[in-house]
Formats: structure tokens, C-alpha cells, sequence
């Protein structure tokens, strides 16, 4: 059994078994992912990482692309960094715009939107630290319709975090997207969960 902050080859279900299991547990990862959802603005979506979103993500990928075992290490290398260590949030930040034209112009103007997300718990303001895998963000300002955001919080803003107490919001502080949404009790509490 894994720690629940890093899957592991042990962790991973035989592509028959998880193929015989897949419906059902689609159905539980949409229940799951429910409250870890947040909407910021018309077309930005943020979804909370955990151990089960990646442990499902990974399983997809390996049902999907069938590529056996070889393809294990690539999945758990790509995916294991978005677990939360205890210590963080995580989230998966999309522009989901369908018309193409509409996305082009978006995303256009959104160059270095990945350094201006942040989290205010309470009082505090914790700012997302983008994961460094790839540049989020093109040469000609063009950004990606997906990041990758780390949110480190201190002993305090946990606490806070945990306690219920304090107002959370999540923002997006770019001069051409300036929204922000305050988080529900339901996904405080799912956020809470993801740390130690």
C-alpha cells in the first residue's frame, strides 16, 4: 500500500482488472472530482489534484494507450508530481473554450497567467508556484490551455485552511483575465483532506 503522497508500480492495477472495474469507478472519480472543481471567470476551470485523481489519470492512460509495462515508469514520472506532499495544494488549471477562433484569441493574450494565480486563506496569500515540466507560456506571449500549479502553504495557512474559519479564494490576477471565486465548504473540506 502506498504512502498516498506517491504511486507506485505496486499500486497499479492489471489493465483487466481495472477494464472490468472502469464504469464504476468513473463514475466514482466524477462524484470525487465534484468538489475539487472551481470555476474561475467564463474559462478557466481548476481541479484539484489528489492521490486518487492521479491514481485514476494514471490507470486511464494505461487502459487508453495500452502500452504495457513499458509505459508504466512514464506515467508514474508525469504523474507523481502532482500528488500533494502534505504540505501543498495542487491544482490542473484549464481554459476550456470550444470554438477554436475564440481559444486562439484567449490564449493570445493570457502570456504569463500561470504566474499571477493565487490562493487567499483568511488574511494570507499563498501564490502558485507553476510546476516546471515545460514553459507554460510561448515566446510569441501564446499560453497553454493547461498548467500545472503548485500552492506551498505554512504551518498557519494549513491550520487556517483546515479550521474552516477563514474565507478561501482563488484568483487569477492577469490584466487580460481578472476573476476570482470564493471556495465552497465542500471543496474547503476536500481541499483539507490534502493535507497532512
Amino acid at each position: 500500500m502506498s504512502d498516498r503522497r506517491t504511486i507506485s508500480r505496486d499500486d497499479i492495477m492489471p489493465m483487466e482488472q481495472y477494464g472490468a472495474e472502469r464504469a464504476d469507478r468513473r463514475r466514482a472519480m466524477t462524484a470525487l472530482k465534484k468538489d475539487r472543481r472551481v470555476a474561475v471567470g467564463p474559462d478557466a476551470t481548476f481541479y484539484f489534484e489528489s492521490y486518487d485523481t492521479m491514481w485514476h489519470q494514471i490507470h486511464e492512460m494505461l487502459y487508453i494507450e495500452r502500452g504495457g509495462d513499458e509505459q508504466i515508469e512514464d506515467e508514474l514520472r508525469a504523474y507523481n508530481p502532482l500528488i500533494p506532499n502534505g504540505r501543498e495544494l495542487v491544482a490542473t488549471m484549464m481554459f476550456e473554450i470550444d470554438e477554436p477562433v475564440k481559444r486562439a484569441r484567449v490564449l493570445g493574450s493570457l502570456g504569463g497567467v500561470e504566474d499571477t494565480i493565487s490562493l487567499r486563506i483568511g488574511g494570507e496569500t499563498v501564490m502558485a508556484v507553476p510546476e516546471g515540466d515545460v514553459d507554460r507560456t510561448n515566446a510569441d506571449g501564446k499560453a497553454s490551455s493547461v498548467h500545472f500549479l503548485h500552492f506551498p502553504l505554512t504551518d498557519a495557512q494549513a491550520a487556517a485552511l483546515k479550521g474552516g474559519e477563514a474565507e478561501v479564494l482563488l484568483a487569477i490576477g492577469h490584466s487580460n483575465y481578472g476573476h476570482m471565486a470564493i471556495l465552497n465548504e465542500a471543496t474547503r473540506q476536500a481541499l483539507a483532506s490534502d493535507l497532512a
